[in-house]
């Protein structure tokens, strides 16, 4: 009989069913994807808009960060990822119970703690994306409700329908590696929908919106772009072939979509736009989220030159010609980048998902199921490859429809109580209007200087540095 090592022992810490590399990768992961939020998106979002708009915007990612979190574990875990309420909905029950954190979780060899805490910083980032939307107009009050209200309505029926095992699209055969329903195309529905009820920026601002500091906006990129890594690479909750496949097939897509946006920019514009190669960024790692795993390179290759021309066509040319489009104002631009990528790759992955790699994901060995059309085309499973088309459009019109109808609800219901929408005087002054905080105190740029009434982290006044006067 071979002894194992003291540190491969079960124990009370370690039970015989817990693999420490996966739940070790899996902690990494979720860490990984929660950096993209904070910081990745809180310097994103400062940097990208108006400097007045700065401290605001950044804010919104971080209180929405915190405060799902809480809500999380009060009772948005168990309603995603829990025992049965309807096909689309769990009990909403705590999970916070140290009984059930220590568990087996309900796939692969970790606790129910590291799942709680890796399906967390999914459900994050989704309202911080769909902030993007709002950025430089919304009540910080109405979005101190609306966050904890789109988790608990829209967000766990969308993310139990499609991850649960149990929920009805999961059972249907539907693949979403790791958001590109749930998280990408649901946010940037909701952040549309959202920005329609609040209502547009400041006419000024709508003009004339330039970031405050396009170097910073590229470190929060890069946060965002390699915390992808966790994003993708942590789906199959294990340490496999296919955890790695993911993960350098998130980088090529991405790569290959920035660089085919960036030439529709010189070739159309004239000049490499640094914010379009961003946003050819963006839409690359959206459109390879729900496919990371289950296509070949080549394939994820093709789908980043699709990722970075057809929402650069929808942003640059469609937005000018269809109303609804133009009307609405989308700050960040998330339904071309997050609602067009992540529907274009739903619908690539039913073209492209390769039935090996698809049974190397959900440990399955039907060859009937996970086919994508692509395959089912070459090996004569046309029915089975129709199939799978047919239910990524369905798990699209499905997402498609309860954000728009229960985003629109919550608006709705919110703007009967308080203002989704700041007033007149406070969207021309920002920041200082709504947190009496300013991002950057610089004097000397042609501004008058105006000291603000938080001028430090204590927030008293006779703290506050007075500028010298200038020498005659």
């Amino acid at each position: 009989m071979i002894e194992l090592p003291d540190n491969l022992r079960p124990d009370e810490a370690s039970p015989d069913w817990l693999s420490k590399g996966d739940n070790a990768w899996q902690l990494t992961a979720a860490t990984l994807v929660g950096m993209q939020s904070v910081p990745g998106l809180v310097i994103l979002y400062g940097s990208i808009v108006k400097k007045k708009w700065a401290v605001n915007s950044a804010f919104m990612a971080l209180y929405a960060f915190a405060a799902v979190l809480v809500c999380w574990v009060g009772w948005g875990y168990q309603m995603s990822f829990g025992d049965e309420l309807f096909k689309f909905l769990g009990w909403p029950h705590v999970a916070m119970n140290q009984k059930f954190l220590l568990e087996r979780t309900f796939v692969g060899y970790l606790p129910n703690a590291t799942m709680v805490y890796f399906q967390f910083v999914f459900a994050a980032i989704t309202l911080i994306l769909i902030a993007g939307a709002l950025l430089g107009r919304m009540n910080f009050h109405a979005w101190m409700l609306f966050v904890p209200l789109w988790l608990t309505f829209s967000y766990t029926i969308t993310c139990y329908s499609i991850w649960n095992p149990h929920g009805w699209l999961a059972k249907m055969g539907v693949i979403d590696y790791s958001g590109g329903f749930v998280i990408h195309l649901s946010s940037g529905v909701a952040g549309f929908t959202a920005a329609y009820w609040v209502g547009p920026r400041a006419t000024n601002d709508r003009e004339r919106f330039p970031p405050n500091n396009i170097l910073l906006m590229l470190a929060g990129a890069g946060l965002l772009w390699m915390g992808w890594t966790g994003f993708n690479g942590g789906d199959p909750y294990m340490v496999s072939t296919d955890a790695s496949l993911a993960v350098l097939n998130t980088h090529v897509c991405t790569a290959t979509s920035l660089l085919t946006w960036l030439l529709l920019d010189i070739v159309f514009f004239g000049k490499p736009s640094v914010i379009g190669a961003t946003q050819g960024m963006i839409t690359g790692l959206v459109c390879i989220t729900p496919a990371a795993g289950v296509v070949q390179g080549w394939a994820a290759m093709t789908m980043g030159v699709m990722s970075g021309s057809i929402p650069w066509y929808t942003m640059m040319v469609l937005h000018k010609k269809i109303s609804i489009l133009k009307h609405v104002d989308d700050t960040m631009a998330v339904f071309h980048t997050h609602a067009v990528a992540g529907s274009l790759g739903g619908i690539l992955t039913g073209f492209f998902s390769h039935p090996k790699l698809c049974r190397i994901f959900y440990l399955v060995d039907d060859w009937q199921h996970y086919i994508g059309l692509a395959y089912g085309l070459k090996t004569g499973q046309v029915k089975a490859g129709f199939k799978q088309m047919g239910i990524q459009i369905l798990g699209i019109l499905f997402v498609i429809v309860v954000n728009v109808i229960i985003t629109s609800i919550i608006c709705f219901l919110l703007g009967r109580f308080i203002p989704l929408r700041l007033n007149e005087d406070e969207l021309q002054i920002g920041d200082d209007a709504i947190h009496g905080e300013e991002a950057y105190a610089l004097w000397g740029d042609g501004e008058k200087y105006d000291g603000s009434k938080h001028n430090s982290v204590y927030g008293l006044e006779e703290f506050a540095l007075v500028p010298p006067k200038a020498e005659a």
